[in-house]
C-alpha cells in the first residue's frame, strides 16, 4: 500500500515537473499554440516528427492530420501528439505497395543514359504520385464534419511537408500562417516557382543533373538545358488537375504555385556542409540535420560484435527502409564484395539471405544507425543517399561509399564526392570488385576521413542548432501571425516582370525608336543639304 502511494506521489511530481517545464517554455517563447500538421511518410516523417516532439516538450498543442491509410499511426503506442485520423478509399496496403512499385521501378527500370526517356518516365511516375497524393486531399477538404472541426479548433499555425501537396490548401481555407518544410523538390520547381528563390545555372547545379557548382563549359551547357527542362517541360505534379481542384475548392482561380508561395516560412531540411553556396530569400531558413544527436550505447549483442572486429573496425551498410526487395544477382554482388574486407560489417537487409555471405558480415532487420555512426570502430557507411542518413554520418564525421537509387540521392553522393567525403558507384552496374575498391579506398586514404572531419565541425559549428531554428521560426509565425515582412516582392510580380523581359523590351524599343529617329535625320540631312550641292557642282 505504501509503496503505491509513494509510486503515486513520484509519478505526480514527474507530471508537476514536466508541465512546469512545458509552461516555462511557453513563456519563454511568449506562447502556447496549436500547430496543424500535414505530414508526408517515412524519412519526410523522422525529420517532421522531431520537430513536432520538440514542440510538444515546450507546451504547444500539436495535432497531426492522417489517413486511415497512413503508416504514420501506431495504435499500440501512446503519443502527446495527437493524430486526427480521417477516412480515405485508400488502404495501408495499397500506399505502402504503391511506394514499393514507385521506387523500384526508378531504380531498375527507367533508363539512365537517354535524356528525354528518362525524365518522361520520372515524370510518369511523380504524376501517379500526383494523383494519389490528390485522392487523399479530396478526402480531407470535402468531408465537411472535418473541416468544421479544423476550423473550431483555430491553429496557429499550419506546418506541412511542401513534397505532400494539400497544406497549403488547408492553410487557406482555414486562414492559418504556413510553414513549410522541404528537402529539395525536382528540378528546384517547388523553391524556384513558389518559394520564388534564385537559382543561376552558371554555378548552381539542377537537381538530377548530377553535377558539382565547379562546371566546364559543355556542363554549363548541360545545366542550362536541365533548367529549361524544368521551366518549361517537366513537372513535378499534374499542375493542370491541382489547378482545376484548388480552384474548385476554393470558388476562384489559382495554382498550387501560388497557394505554395503564400508560405510565411521555408524550413529547408539542408545545410552549407551538403549544399554548394547558392542565393537564398529571406523566408528560407536551412535546418539540415535537425535528427542527429550524439551516439548511444549499443545493444549488447551487437557492440560485441562490433568490438570483436579489434583495429579493423566495421563498416555500416544500409539502402534505406524502403529497400527491401533487391534483385538476387545484386545482393550477392554486394555480399562477396563486403566478404573480403578486413572489416566486420553491419548490414541493414530484410531479405533472402545472400548465397555469398561472408563470417564477416551480419544482417539486421534494423540497426540503430545513428548509433552505429557515432562507433569510435566505425571506418565507412555504405549508403544510398538519402539526406537523413548523410547528415548523421556528417555528424559523426564517417567517410561514405554512395550507391544512389532514385530521386535526389545520385545530387546528394555528388556533393559529397565534391567535398572530398565519399565515393560513388553505380547500384545496376557496379561489381564486387567495384565496391571492395571503393570501400578500400574510404577506409585507407585518410584524406576521405579527413573531409569527413571537416564537414562535422562545419555542421557542429553554428549559432544555434538546426531543431532549436526550425522551432524558433515557427514559434516566430505563431506569435506575429506570420512573417509577411519576409517574402520577397518577386511573388507579386509576373513572369514577365520578375526576369525584366518587360523593362529590357521596352529599353530595345526606345533604342530603336533613337536608332530610328536619328538614321531618319541624317538621311533627311543628307537629302537636304549633300544633294544640292552636288546638283550645283554639275552644272
Amino acid at each position: 500500500m505504501l509503496e503505491s502511494i509513494t509510486l503515486t506521489r513520484m509519478a505526480m511530481k514527474w507530471t508537476s515537473a514536466l508541465l512546469l517545464l512545458q509552461l516555462s517554455c511557453c513563456f519563454s517563447s511568449g506562447m502556447c499554440g496549436k500547430v496543424l500538421v500535414w505530414p508526408t511518410a517515412y524519412s519526410h516523417w523522422t525529420n517532421m516528427k522531431t520537430i513536432l516532439d520538440e514542440l510538444v516538450q515546450r507546451g504547444h498543442e500539436v495535432t497531426v492530420l492522417t489517413s486511415s491509410a497512413s503508416i504514420l499511426t501506431d495504435p499500440s503506442k501512446t503519443s502527446a501528439i495527437k493524430f486526427e485520423v480521417y477516412p480515405t478509399s485508400l488502404t495501408k496496403d495499397y500506399f505502402v505497395g504503391f511506394s514499393v512499385k514507385l521506387i523500384n521501378k526508378w531504380t531498375y527500370d527507367i533508363p539512365k543514359d537517354t535524356f528525354w526517356s528518362h525524365f518522361s518516365q520520372v515524370e510518369d511516375l511523380m504524376w501517379k504520385y500526383s494523383d494519389c497524393a490528390q485522392k487523399v486531399c479530396e478526402d480531407v477538404v470535402f468531408n465537411k464534419k472535418l473541416m468544421k472541426k479544423l476550423q473550431e479548433t483555430k491553429f496557429d499555425v499550419l506546418l506541412a511537408d511542401a513534397i505532400g501537396p494539400c497544406g497549403e490548401l488547408l492553410a487557406e481555407i482555414l486562414k492559418t500562417p504556413l510553414v513549410l518544410s522541404l528537402r529539395v523538390s525536382l528540378g528546384y520547381s517547388l523553391e524556384k516557382h513558389s518559394g520564388r528563390l534564385p537559382f543561376p545555372p552558371s554555378y548552381v547545379p539542377v537537381i538530377l543533373s548530377e553535377l558539382s557548382n565547379r562546371m566546364t563549359f559543355m556542363e554549363r551547357v548541360k545545366n542550362m538545358i536541365h533548367m529549361l527542362y524544368f521551366d518549361f517541360w517537366f513537372q513535378i505534379f499534374n499542375m493542370k488537375k491541382w489547378k482545376q481542384f484548388y480552384s474548385e475548392v476554393l470558388g476562384r482561380p489559382t495554382t498550387l504555385y501560388e497557394m505554395m508561395g503564400k508560405a510565411d516560412i521555408w524550413l529547408i531540411r539542408s545545410y552549407w556542409d551538403l549544399e554548394f553556396p547558392h542565393p537564398l530569400v529571406p523566408n528560407f531558413e536551412f535546418v539540415g540535420g535537425l535528427h542527429c544527436k550524439p551516439a548511444k550505447p549499443l545493444p549488447k549483442e551487437m557492440e560485441d560484435f562490433v568490438q570483436s572486429s579489434g583495429e579493423n573496425g566495421v563498416v555500416v551498410f544500409s539502402l534505406g527502409s524502403m529497400v527491401s526487395n533487391m534483385m538476387e544477382d545484386r545482393i550477392n554482388v554486394i555480399a562477396a564484395a563486403l566478404a573480403q574486407l578486413p572489416q566486420k560489417v553491419l548490414w541493414r537487409h530484410d531479405g533472402k539471405k545472400p548465397d555469398t555471405l561472408g563470417p564477416n558480415t551480419r544482417l539486421y532487420k534494423w540497426i540503430p544507425q545513428n548509433d552505429l555512426l557515432g562507433h569510435p570502430k566505425t571506418k565507412a557507411f555504405v549508403t544510398h543517399g538519402g539526406t537523413n542518413g548523410i547528415y548523421e554520418a556528417i555528424y559523426h564525421g564517417v567517410p561514405m561509399v554512395g550507391i544512389p537509387l532514385f530521386a535526389d540521392q545520385p545530387d546528394n553522393i555528388i556533393r559529397m564526392k565534391a567535398k572530398g567525403a565519399a565515393v560513388t558507384l553505380d547500384f545496376t552496374t557496379m561489381s564486387s570488385a567495384d565496391l571492395l575498391s571503393a570501400l578500400k579506398t574510404v577506409i585507407n586514404d585518410p584524406t576521405y576521413k579527413e573531409n569527413a572531419v571537416r564537414l562535422s565541425r562545419i555542421h557542429h559549428d553554428q549559432p544555434v542548432k538546426p531543431l532549436d531554428r526550425a522551432v524558433f521560426w515557427i514559434e516566430f509565425v505563431m506569435r506575429h501571425g506570420g512573417a509577411r515582412h519576409l517574402r520577397a516582392a518577386a511573388h507579386d510580380l509576373m513572369w514577365v516582370q520578375y526576369h525584366s523581359l518587360d523593362v529590357i523590351g521596352f529599353l530595345l524599343a526606345c533604342g530603336a525608336a533613337v536608332m530610328l529617329v536619328l538614321t531618319k535625320s541624317c538621311l533627311f540631312c543628307y537629302w537636304k543639304f549633300a544633294t544640292p550641292k552636288k546638283k550645283g557642282k554639275q552644272e
